[in-house]
């Protein structure tokens, strides 16, 4: 193969990816012009021209950017005249076919200049939109204007401001804020993918897809909804058994985010973790087939809130720094052992951000064990919390079993501190 090639010379090899790749965006333009009822411009044959004249341009003028940049314009002037005479006959028309023929001169450059991958993707790119268009454009209004700010909001969250804050340590407790905001970006990272899970899903599934969905989400959140819900429909053991499961799913995302930023610490909890994950997904889902009487088919009406309103974002990294320094003034003023009452009283809150500062501190101001023991302690008072919700905010019966299954729950995970 390597004796053929050699057979040709190195421009005729790239004249014909040129050609290949043009053809391709001119066999799509194509077949649009033949269902096309008024004028279209361009196909087959107009496209791999294009490209040619792009390839041209960039090899007569040895790659300078002043010479492609003239031909661009020269090109774009007859894709102008085009579109203006497209307008005149229908009165109103796209500019895709137009914008086609724009990118197409450009792959002449980027393929003289042997940037064969980045030509190559930006075909397949622009063959798939050309292509996707009834499913793309039916996709835009199935997509609430919400949904848009918010994925907005995960952008500026992670790929704005994260680049550009201090990757330093600074006052006496070394805080540095580029890893404090990454531990939101994480933190935010999971919940929104839960959020976007729970979209897709919406008006589907039961308590038990609440649980398994919003548990990722939040599980105290899921509690809570779900324990209201429970007022609503008088299935005890359907809805204990499903926030149970919810609980379950929350060692799976401790495990997740304390993986991400102390792989070593995540060693020492991954059995404690992955075994309650699984005690409570199968206890739940048993419980919740216990039979009494009904048919457990229930619409899911759960539908968890933007997690990366940016407001709750400086909360959750004001209260992470806040747990993160009283972690360390605890160590050095009263030593690691008081860490697990620390923990116990922080599992009664958000507990995300106390695990979060264990992934920062374990390993430094105290031992990756007590770390470890400290994320199940806070995960087990977390489960007692929820426990009381489901006592305040659920049906009697349900907030009665839930609050033993939880608290037992929570007894268990105890039990596993001795395997640490």
């Amino acid at each position: 193969m390597k004796d053929l090639i050699h057979l040709f010379p190195p421009e005729a090899l790239k004249i014909a990816m040129v050609l290949l790749l043009s053809s391709l965006i001119g066999i799509e333009r194509e077949e649009h012009k033949s269902k096309a009822s008024s004028y279209a411009f361009g196909g087959v044959r107009t496209f791999p021209l294009i490209g040619l004249i792009g390839y041209m341009t960039s090899f007569l003028t040895n790659l300078n950017p002043v010479g492609i940049g003239i031909g661009l314009i020269v090109v774009g002037a007859f894709l102008l005249i085009s579109y203006l005479h497209k307008i005149t006959i229908s009165g109103e028309a796209g500019v895709t076919t137009e914008i086609s023929g724009l990118v197409t001169y450009l792959l002449g450059p980027l393929v003289h200049g042997e940037h064969y991958w980045v030509a190559t993707s930006i075909v397949v790119i622009s063959a798939l939109l050309l292509e996707l268009k009834e499913g793309l454009e039916n996709l835009t209004k199935k997509i609430e204007s919400e949904e848009i700010v918010t994925f907005t909001k995960f952008l500026l969250v992670t790929f704005v401001i994260l680049p550009v804050v201090p990757d330093q340590n600074l006052t006496p407790f070394n805080i540095n804020p580029f890893k404090t905001w990454l531990v939101v970006v994480a933190v935010s990272a999971v919940s929104y993918g839960s959020y976007i899970v729970n979209k897709l899903f919406k008006g589907k599934g039961g308590a038990l897809t609440t649980a398994i969905l919003g548990g990722a989400y939040s599980s105290t959140a899921t509690t809570i909804v779900l324990s209201r819900r429970s007022k609503e429909e008088i299935i005890p053991y359907y809805f204990s058994g499903s926030i149970l499961l919810s609980s379950a799913i929350m060692y799976l995302r401790v495990f997740i985010l304390v993986f991400v930023f102390n792989p070593t610490l995540s060693k020492k909890i991954v059995v404690p973790c992955f075994s309650l994950f699984i005690i409570g997904t199968v206890s739940g889902i048993l419980f919740s087939r216990i039979k009494e009487g009904k048919d457990h088919k229930i619409e899911r009406k759960y539908s968890p809130k933007n997690p990366l309103d940016i407001t709750s974002a400086v909360v959750f990294a004001l209260v992470f720094l806040i747990v993160l320094i009283s972690t360390d003034i605890f160590v050095n003023l009263l030593g690691s052992s008081l860490i697990y009452l620390l923990a116990t009283l922080l599992g009664f809150s958000d507990v995300d951000p106390f695990i979060m500062s264990m992934t920062q501190t374990a390993g430094k101001s105290f031992t990756l064990q007590v770390g470890a023991r400290a994320i199940i302690i806070a995960a087990s008072s977390n489960n007692i919390l929820k426990g009381i919700y489901a006592l305040i905010f659920g049906e009697k019966k349900t907030g009665v079993v839930s609050f033993g299954l939880l608290c037992l729950y929570a007894l268990v995970g105890l039990v596993f501190l001795f395997f640490i």
